[in-house]
């Protein structure tokens, strides 16, 4: 689902969307909520959640899509939502058997707009300690207001996009995770927060900062009182809650005793590959989508090594080449008459053309040879390949032509290769009549029988 200022990858973008300070990590993972199926009645519980999904369902011009999407909310059909300043994301299971990649996102708040909402949070104890206790008071909310800080999303803030075909604002999947957002927005409004850009911890530590300079302020003009008031006590609880919680023991006190405990057994193998999560979009960094595809990949060649008997184990391969392998594995990548966007990026990072490497990718799947044999030819010894012609002629099959290790048809059309693994590799030409070696393609699997080869060649 992709509209007017869509970016590369099909996600929408738009001003201020995203952007986030360097060296800051500002990602949080909610886990999927129970389904509730047959619920009735509100998504969202608090006042400022219901202003959530008031905006989703004011931006939107089509109610079914909503009725689909809030009965997918309740079905447990969102996934793991990850957060991260700007955008919210998460995997939403349709028609198909893998979820759909959906995103939400909004505008993140400029430094002088968090300066001013920070401005009026210290400026009343009573909000400080209201945020600790997950709560966001609509004085708060309306102090923010006045000061020019929108904290809550209005009709048409909210930028849906899906890898769906539906092209609604929201579709389904977008109103689904709009929805199961608004539920872990109700118990913790520190996620709303994060997707306006700055996170829990960050928060705390910053307010921390200004109550201690605001403190050591009004102690120095009443020379020496030292106020306190519920919001300091209310810091230095969640500063020491966080130092305890990072406190531990001493490494070296561990590694002081040659003694170990026996390992642990290893965990049996997942049934299936891993699925990577939903991956943030960040300045200067490559497209999440494409690093989904190498995660995938690599989750798949993965379970295989732990799964398959025998299995010599991942082998590493030179950079052209582990292309082409993902060239030929990947469904997303193959095929020669229309090539995705993908597969341009991939041949081109690769050092080929794109055409170059469709061919090479159809070479790799006709077997361990393949690639050698498309890129080079060669003399056989007398034997097998010179008997090949009177085993095609037995068969009622053409007479061909024989250059080094390849026997062509008199048409130009068909050509076998013979592999230095004693197989017969089929080709066909792109053009009839035409025998320049770049036109040739590889067609199907190879075989130790010329006439088969050739046969299952002539008939596709």
């Amino acid at each position: 689902m992709t509209g007017p200022g869509t970016a590369p990858g099909g996600f929408a973008a738009g001003r201020g969307h995203g952007v986030a300070r360097p060296g800051v990590a500002r990602t949080r993972s909610l886990p999927p909520a129970p389904p509730r199926p047959g619920a009735r009645g509100p998504f969202a519980d608090s006042w400022w959640g219901d202003a959530w999904v008031r905006a989703l369902e004011e931006s939107s011009m089509d109610a079914g899509r909503l009725s689909r999407g809030r009965t997918y909310a309740r079905g447990g059909y969102v996934g793991t939502i990850t957060v991260t300043p700007g955008r919210i994301a998460a995997p939403v299971s349709g028609s198909r058997p893998r979820p759909y990649r959906t995103v939400i996102r909004s505008q993140v708040l400029t430094d002088p707009e968090w300066d001013a909402f920070l401005d009026a949070v210290c400026a009343q104890p009573a909000h400080i300690a209201a945020l600790l206790d997950k709560d966001m008071p609509h004085e708060l909310v309306d102090a923010a207001t006045a000061a020019g800080v929108r904290l809550l999303p209005g009709p048409g803030d909210l930028d849906p996009a899906c890898s769906c075909p539906d092209n609604g604002r929201p579709c389904k999947h977008g109103a689904a995770l709009c929805y199961q957002t608004a539920r872990f927005l109700d118990s913790d409004p520190f996620v709303l927060l994060l997707l306006r850009g700055r996170d829990e911890e960050e928060l705390l530590d910053e307010l921390a900062r200004r109550n201690a300079k605001s403190s050591a302020r009004d102690a120095h003009d009443a020379r020496g009182n030292h106020p306190v008031d519920a919001g300091h006590d209310d810091l230095d609880h969640a500063q020491s809650t966080r130092n305890a919680a990072t406190s531990g023991v001493p490494a070296r006190d561990v590694l002081a005793t040659s003694v170990r405990p026996p390992l642990p057994a290893p965990l049996e193998p997942p049934s299936v590959p891993g699925e990577p999560p939903l991956l943030p979009e960040l300045p200067g960094a490559p497209e999440p989508l494409d690093l989904t595809f190498l995660a995938t990949d690599a989750a798949r060649r993965a379970h295989t090594a732990l799964t398959t008997t025998g299995h010599a184990g991942l082998v590493p391969l030179p950079p052209r080449h582990d292309a082409i392998r993902l060239a030929a594995t990947h469904p997303d990548l193959t095929g020669r008459g229309t090539l995705s966007a993908r597969f341009a990026r991939l041949a081109r990072e690769s050092g080929h053309t794109a055409p170059a490497l469709a061919r090479a990718a159809a070479a790799w799947r006709q077997g361990s040879e393949g690639l050698s044999v498309l890129e080079s030819d060669w003399d056989p010894p007398a034997g097998d390949f010179d008997r090949a012609r009177g085993a095609l002629a037995a068969a009622d099959l053409p007479r061909m032509s024989i250059r080094r290790n390849r026997l062509t048809d008199p048409t130009g059309t068909f050509q076998l290769r013979y592999g230095r693994d004693s197989r017969w590799y089929p080709y066909r030409s792109e053009r009839t009549g035409g025998a320049g070696s770049e036109e040739w393609w590889p067609e199907g699997p190879s075989d130790t029988d010329p006439a088969a080869a050739l046969t299952a060649l002539m008939a596709g």
